[in-house]
């Protein structure tokens, strides 16, 4: 079983909570997080994406870069814009977005259960990612963002949780994007740690490369340490548990820089051998199976049979894995569409005019809108110790950063 434990967090005093607390480093480039923290010298996007503070044209992985993040870390607390707290806690962490509610046990889980996959991973990590994030942790010594992770609902825990969200919380404010952000600290936590170490497994939802890095920084800190006893604050990172009913997962959509030396009348005719293609006004695939197609200005719905795909095969059942296959290997030589430039990931949150725009610009030619991938797809991917192709899931609300932070030491 996956063990948990609480921790002293480091957060912000609840007047300045909303003005901390950050959209995760991954999903806004430079200039987007440069737009989100003008004006709020508390963001937590100054440690998150300390790139926003230096020089546009910083290497992203200059050494000032993780100096900067410390740096401002350091500020923050100097300046008590955050607080560790006296004592060990969880926290319940509740998002509301569009009237849909989920609630998480914000918590530490232990690197070694992350290495003997008590925590289930469905997508590979890139190296250059894992070794930046790895480095922000080693520098900041702090897991600045949670890992979102899942587990199959108890009902128990669940009752448990709905009572204390009846208390008074210590933050509760809506961003600017709409999402109400509410959080609790429970100190009385020893029903949230036995009933999750009940768990038979968790899974990784979303931050795979924040999971990965805190975990080889714990083991970077083990072999620095010729006094590792194993009860150091380091063996744990920074984690959410969200049961898996709860969970909102988006489509992750694909755009396709060119096509292949094709027209797109050749390139109509090459999917219609997929499956049945139709002209449509609707770009939003109505099921598993079927895909919206955005080509020369205009929308069609690509339907594959449905006797074709074996739904017993966690991975090739899954609308992301029959793209590759059918369309994008085959149709446009794209044989790896984790490093081939010609391709690129939009996430559903932005919605398909954001497809139209890339297209219609004529930077971008061919434009996919998928149908979500299941949250049961995720576990059962993970069950079979199956990796997902790569960008398969888009998880909303994102979890903000900086609103609870875990200390290394």
């Amino acid at each position: 079983m996956p063990r948990i434990k609480p921790f002293r967090a480091l957060r912000p005093t609840p007047e300045l909570a909303a003005a901390v607390a950050s959209v995760p480093y991954d999903v806004v480039n430079r200039e987007e997080a440069a737009a989100l923290a003008e004006g709020n010298a508390n963001s937590f996007l100054h440690v998150v994406r300390p790139d926003i503070d230096l020089p546009a044209d910083t290497n992203p992985y200059a050494d000032e870069i993780y100096a900067k993040a410390a740096e401002n870390l350091q500020s923050f607390i100097a300046d008590n814009v955050l607080q560790q707290d006296d004592s060990e806690s969880v926290f319940l962490y509740r998002q509301i977005m569009n009237g849909k509610s989920q609630v998480g046990v914000v918590c530490c889980c232990h690197v070694d259960d992350y290495e003997n996959n008590l925590i289930l991973k469905h997508e590979f990590t890139r190296p250059a990612k894992e070794d930046d994030r790895t480095r922000h942790v080693m520098t900041l010594n702090a897991n600045a963002g949670p890992v979102f992770l899942t587990y199959r609902d108890d009902e128990k825990l669940n009752a448990v949780v709905d009572s204390a969200i009846t208390a008074d919380p210590i933050y509760d404010f809506t961003a600017v994007d709409g999402v109400q952000h509410t959080v609790w600290k429970i100190d009385a936590c020893d029903q949230y740690v036995n009933a999750l170490t009940a768990v038979p497994a968790f899974y990784v939802a979303d931050g795979h490369h924040r999971a990965a890095s805190a975990w080889r920084a714990g083991k970077a800190r083990r072999e620095a340490n010729p006094n590792h006893t194993g009860d150091e604050e380091y063996n744990w990172f920074l984690t959410v548990l969200f049961p898996a009913n709860q969970l909102n997962i988006l489509a992750y959509n694909r755009i396709i820089k060119d096509l292949n030396g094709q027209t797109p009348d050749q390139i109509r005719q090459r999917l219609s051998e997929v499956g049945t293609l139709e002209k449509t006004d609707h770009p939003v695939p109505p099921s598993a199976g079927s895909f919206c197609i955005y080509l020369d200005g205009a929308w069609s719905l690509l339907t594959v049979p449905a006797d074709s795909i074996d739904q017993t095969d966690a991975i090739n059942c899954l609308d992301v894995a029959i793209l590759e296959q059918r369309v994008i290997r085959p149709i446009f030589g794209i044989d790896d569409v984790r490093t081939d430039p010609r391709i690129d990931f939009v996430g559903g949150i932005r919605g398909n005019k954001e497809l139209e725009k890339h297209v219609d610009s004529g930077n971008w030619a061919f434009a996919v809108s998928m149908y979500p991938t299941s949250i049961a797809q995720l576990m059962a991917v993970s069950d079979a110790g199956e990796v997902m192709p790569p960008k398969s899931t888009w998880f909303e609300p994102k979890l903000r950063s900086g609103l609870l932070v875990h200390l290394l030491d």
